[in-house]
């Protein structure tokens, strides 16, 4: 994988072994995933759409929603940044794609990363981010592969070339996917906001957050492509966002959750559902589920109760 989306300041670093764990992971999952849809006689479901670096970042966010099937009701309507998540996750697994979630990387490292073959093209985001934070690595994820260009991605856009440029435009097609244009002209927070001033208070920037269910650093990256705000002043916030989550990456430290929680969280709804069938249809054995989640045999039942709440 020839980069990655990290929160580090610029330059290469090398990539851990828990990196290299997870992308051999999301690799095998894959694939399993693939059998598993064979074993059980069902047809793999297919990526309907393509983009080109050539394509206008607004016009692809456009036929991103519509792959998606998003209403912008219904992307209000979710009430905290976890059913958020789990939205736009249940969608872009219906599109196609499986979502995985890393869970032994430090955020620091990467944030996210992606695998355009087809089919079954994965994009997975980093469980230590917000919740937010993952809402906008999957659709920047996505973005990368339909364009055929999985890889480890970054966030910030350092240097030039190719790959700085494919990073801006995955990026771009992310905040608009997020933040429709039309919608975010429109919303509360801009027509209460003093017109011609390029700075954003950080109660406007949590509504527009609130709103369309993206960061308030999605949110400022969004203005900043609507041309509603400087790069100046985005550098200077981006400072702020950098030592919040130095700080919520220390208070994570000390964070547990239960064991089939995590396994759910990082299989996602696809591949657990696929294993789940497959046990359920004698295809697969109960100690090959506990091979496919990572989890101990005496977990299956929480995983079968909370796969059902989480799909319900």
């Amino acid at each position: 994988m020839h980069d990655f989306r990290r929160i580090a300041e610029s330059g290469l670093v090398d990539q851990s072994p828990e990196l290299t764990l997870e992308i051999r992971r999301a690799y095998d999952r894959r694939e399993w995933a693939i059998e598993l849809f064979q074993s059980i006689e069902e047809e793999i479901p297919q990526v309907s759409a393509s983009l080109s670096l050539d394509d206008n970042p607004e016009d692809a966010a456009s036929e991103v929603r519509k792959m998606l099937r998003v209403s912008l009701d219904q992307q209000q309507n979710w009430r905290t940044q976890y059913e958020a998540f789990r939205g736009w996750r249940l969608l872009i697994e219906s599109a196609g794609v499986l979502t995985f979630q890393a869970t032994g990387v430090d955020l620091s490292e990467a944030r996210g990363f992606s695998i355009s073959a087809r089919p079954l093209p994965v994009a997975v985001a980093n469980i230590k981010d917000a919740p937010r934070g993952r809402i906008f690595t999957l659709l920047h994820e996505l973005a990368h592969i339909l364009l055929s260009d999985g890889g480890i991605c970054d966030l910030h856009e350092f240097g030039g070339g190719d790959s700085s440029r494919i990073e801006a435009y995955c990026n771009r097609v992310a905040g608009a996917t997020l933040f429709p244009a039309s919608a975010v002209m429109n919303s509360a927070a801009l027509r209460q906001h003093r017109k011609g001033d390029f700075t954003w208070t950080d109660d406007e920037l949590a509504a527009l957050s609130r709103q369309f269910g993206g960061s308030r650093e999605a949110a400022l990256v969004r203005l900043l492509a609507l041309g509603l705000t400087t790069q100046r002043f985005y550098d200077r916030k981006r400072d702020e966002f950098l030592k919040l989550y130095a700080q919520r990456r220390e208070k994570q430290k000390d964070g547990f959750a239960p064991p089939h929680e995590v396994a759910l969280s990082s299989a996602g709804p696809t591949f657990t559902n696929l294993v789940l069938e497959s046990f359920n249809r004698e295809r697969i054995t109960a100690s090959d589920v506990s091979d496919y989640l990572q989890i101990r045999l005496r977990h299956l039942s929480e995983i079968q109760r909370d796969y059902m709440k989480l799909t319900a």
